[in-house]
């Protein structure tokens, strides 16, 4: 089956403990527990070995793809704590994603928890081609 190239968004907002060593090890493929885990990936492409019911969105337009990742951070931004870069610009993003690229943000916010917003290509994937594109039930 060929399927278009085209993006799959995802979020996690969770408490930052469960990032780091030595609770990071359902972030990895290779943990048993790696597909029912909650907690963000460590690689961004390992977003595509989850369930589909994780994607928060797809887009087949780069421009719907940056729009998305624009509005989260804007949602979110509340939250943030500490020193604040924005993301690249708009048009930045929408390059990278028309060029297959994914764009990953990752922020430290209240409550000791850290925000994940993904946009991450599938069919193929530039780092992962071998990875299988999620598919909805």
């Amino acid at each position: 089956m060929t399927t278009t190239p085209h993006h799959h968004a995802y979020l996690w907002l969770g408490h930052g403990d469960v990032l780091v060593k030595p609770g990071d090890a359902q972030r990895r493929p290779t943990h048993p527990e790696f597909r029912s885990a909650q907690v963000m990936p460590l690689e961004c492409a390992d977003w595509l070995l989850k369930p589909a019911g994780r994607i928060a969105a797809t887009f087949h337009e780069p421009t719907d793809g940056a729009d998305w990742y624009a509005e989260q951070i804007a949602h979110h931004a509340a939250l943030f704590t500490g020193t604040y870069a924005p993301p690249a610009a708009r048009q930045e993003t929408v390059r990278a994603l028309g060029a297959g690229e994914d764009r990953v943000g990752g922020w430290w916010v209240t409550g000791n928890r850290f925000l994940s917003i993904s946009v991450v290509a599938c069919s193929p994937h530039r780092i992962r081609p071998a990875y299988v594109c999620p598919q909805r039930q």
